[in-house]
């Protein structure tokens, strides 16, 4: 989980607001803030980020915590996960390729990606880098799932920005642990 500490100012610049604004907010107790010894604010990045999905504020607001995206060639993959995410009641849709994946990105909204490696079109690799290279799409959570692991894949995605990585076959608590702990327990 992400610690940093972001003073009024930058929480402000965040938010696309007045420093002002935002010390309003935490001193009407809607935004949480702790106080330094000199008497200065400081916000937790994950509290705001918090904030601004329960205010509306862009690019937050935009995905939805409890929407996975299913991105696999295989049909068999697609339909077992599709079937796992349904009997937990998370929406979901599904993507063949990453082209398609881009398009279902930016219509659907995922607050996750269960990401294959290696797609047609556009490669698991590069639609990972994508998503944490835009700032509208950089908060999404991306879980790598893949049938050819080996150092080189792992250590590739990572770099471009997966927040994990599963090998298939994966089992269905294994998989259900790691979308509670990307997305929250409570989502």
């Amino acid at each position: 989980m992400d610690r940093e500490m972001l003073t009024l100012t930058q929480a402000a610049e965040h938010c696309s607001v007045s420093r002002v604004t935002m010390w309003k907010n935490v001193k009407s107790g809607a935004l949480k803030a702790s106080m330094t010894p000199g008497g200065h604010y400081r916000i937790l990045k994950e509290d705001l980020m918090s904030f601004m999905r329960e205010k509306g504020i862009y690019p937050f607001a935009a995905y939805q915590p409890k929407k996975v995206l299913i991105v696999d060639d295989d049909p068999a993959i697609r339909t077992l996960l599709s079937k796992i995410l349904s009997a937990q009641q998370y929406q979901f849709d599904t993507a063949a390729d990453g082209f398609e994946a881009g398009v279902k990105i930016a219509n659907f909204k995922p607050g996750l990606v269960l990401l294959d490696l290696h797609l047609p079109k556009i490669s698991g690799f590069e639609i990972c880098k994508r998503i944490k290279e835009v700032p509208e799409t950089s908060s999404i959570k991306v879980l790598t799932i893949t049938g050819f692991d080996n150092k080189e894949n792992r250590e590739r995605v990572m770099a471009a920005g997966s927040d994990g990585y599963l090998v298939k076959p994966i089992e269905r608590e294994v998989l259900l642990e790691w979308i509670e702990k990307l997305l929250g327990k409570n989502n």
